[in-house]
């Protein structure tokens, strides 16, 4: 507990620690209502939320399609696949029957959750629009992208240079050294929903060869830079070009 000596945990001693490291750390954030970024932020999760959900429904629909017909389902699917898929199934005993009717039932699932994802994109879009942010002028930053960006960064004047910015969403390197040798290494820290944003809008750029994105990875590899090495310093050039965006839309 801080060095006071005390080791039981209970509300009063927890709120001892609390007041000791505010009075250790001049540069703590102040308290205030939350923003337009924590609107940003809950659009962005429940995206994610719906997508991750439609992607197990998808995952088990396929399982259960694979066992009533080996081979004769698409790796992608949506609830109109599914569709056809059970007009060419004729289940020959109860095990199968079940299985179409388990297979309809997820069918129904995907198509109301393709549904709310469609809705939920469209109030990410209209949210980002009304924000008047600039990042998705950015190759690679869709609306989604944005928001999750937007969001889990809160005031960009929280962070004074562009470095900091970088340490916080994890593309900054970390330091190591140990008997007079030091070495940088990919920094596990930070914000993971900001690095996870940073790194979807660079393997879009990657994708695409004319992109300024493809053309900064392909550089560094004809350097001597590892693909993964030319990667995180791609991502590290989008955290520095976001963070200016960001900048920018507060001036403004």
């Amino acid at each position: 507990m801080l060095s006071n000596g005390r080791t039981n945990k209970n509300d009063p001693n927890d709120a001892l620690s609390v007041a000791v490291t505010a009075l250790r750390h001049r540069e703590l954030r102040t308290v205030t209502t939350a923003g337009y970024s924590e609107l940003l932020r809950l659009l962005a999760k429940r995206h994610i939320d719906l997508s991750n959900q439609r992607t197990r429904l998808v995952a088990r629909l396929h399982a259960l399609a694979v066992e009533l017909s080996p081979g004769r389902i698409a790796k992608k699917l949506n609830s109109t696949d599914a569709a056809k898929f059970l007009a060419t199934v004729t289940p020959t005993d109860a095990v199968a029957q079940l299985r179409c009717d388990l297979i309809a039932e997820l069918a129904d699932d995907i198509a109301r959750l393709e549904a709310q994802t469609k809705q939920s994109e469209r109030r990410v879009r209209d949210a980002v629009r009304a924000s008047g942010s600039a990042l998705t002028e950015i190759y690679g930053i869709g609306p989604v992208i944005a928001a999750m960006l937007i969001g889990n960064t809160g005031d960009i004047a929280r962070f004074t240079n562009r470095g900091r910015y970088a340490a916080y969403n994890g593309t900054a390197p970390v330091e190591f050294s140990s008997g007079g040798r030091t070495v940088h290494r990919v920094s596990e820290r930070g914000n993971r929903t900001l690095n996870h944003a940073l790194h979807l809008a660079a393997m879009c750029q990657l994708r695409q060869r004319g992109s300024e994105g493809r053309s900064y990875f392909d550089r560094r590899v004809a350097e001597g830079k590892t693909n993964k090495e030319a990667i995180r310093a791609l991502k590290r050039q989008l955290s520095n070009n976001v963070y200016r965006h960001l900048v920018a839309d507060t001036h403004r």
